[in-house]
């Protein structure tokens, strides 16, 4: 049975039925399925005019359930928002862009998928529907563990929130074994915000596929309070990323990967950083 639904009422009632599988982008749920049919009913979300499109205010950034990483490529974000726009352009080719949508990259819960690093370094919350009710949960709460979320069963990702608490300028960087359409060995997305004197005001700092969940840096992003901008890649010392936990696979091993972590967290900084300059 397939399902599309032209409100979130009928969204959240039809998906309280048990089975039910949730069709956005189509970029993983198709994949997934291999040879096979869907097991239920598939509820199509496309119709829904609220999932769709990229509202900005004042205070935060909502990003639509729906909304494509062409979208996110096109929408006028601010700076923050650049390592996001940098990471949706590595989202394998730009038909997938076209097709696949943040929120599906979120739920699919990959411990490579790009656009967790720069959403997490933002504060992004989640907000999720159900015949229960709203909710939102922190980013850094939503992603378990490899292909885990703590979406309920019933429940949509409705929208990604994002508070306009950075404004600095960001970069994102990703390590593969080829230029393009690859699962990165290591990923980074870095933030920073300059103080009034021009030093390091505030910073943020995520690193993915070196964990089963990306995870942001916090004791370095309070060691780079203060420091000077055209010395934030220097700062980044092996105790910062003790908080990862990369293994070995096909891509790397663990030892490579911290390595290769250090080196992409000092170049993203360094890239923040030279966009004061810009």
């Amino acid at each position: 049975m397939f399902l599309r639904p032209r409100t979130l009422r009928e969204a959240v009632e039809a998906l309280a039925a048990p089975g039910v599988g949730i069709l956005a982008g189509g970029t993983d749920f198709f994949p997934a399925l291999g040879e096979r049919k869907p097991a239920g009913a598939v509820l199509d979300l496309t119709a829904i005019p609220e999932l769709r499109g990229i509202e900005i205010g004042p205070e935060r950034i909502r990003i639509g359930a729906a909304a494509s990483w062409t979208e996110v490529i096109r929408t006028p974000l601010p700076r923050a928002f650049d390592a996001l726009k940098a990471a949706a352009r590595e989202v394998g080719s730009v038909q997938i862009q076209n097709r696949a949508t943040v929120a599906g990259n979120l739920c699919n819960a990959s411990p490579a998928a790009d656009g967790v690093p720069p959403l997490l370094a933002l504060d992004a919350e989640i907000e999720l529907l159900s015949v229960r009710g709203e909710r939102r949960v922190p980013l850094g709460s939503f992603i378990t563990g490899n292909r885990k979320t703590v979406r309920a069963p019933g429940e949509i990702v409705t929208a990604i929130l994002v508070p306009r608490t950075i404004e600095g300028p960001s970069s994102f960087l990703k390590l593969g074994a080829r230029r393009y359409l690859v699962i990165s060995i290591a990923m980074v997305a870095a933030i920073l915000e300059a103080d009034t004197t021009g030093r390091v005001g505030q910073a943020r700092v995520a690193v993915g596929s070196c964990s089963p969940v990306a995870r942001r840096l916090a004791q370095l992003e309070r060691d780079l309070v203060g420091a000077g901008l055209e010395e934030v890649g220097a700062r980044v010392e092996p105790r910062h990323l003790d908080v990862l936990s990369p293994i070995d696979d096909l891509r790397g091993t663990a030892e490579y990967r911290r390595d290769a972590a250090r080196t992409l967290v000092a170049r993203a900084l360094e890239a923040a950083a030279g966009g004061f300059l810009q």
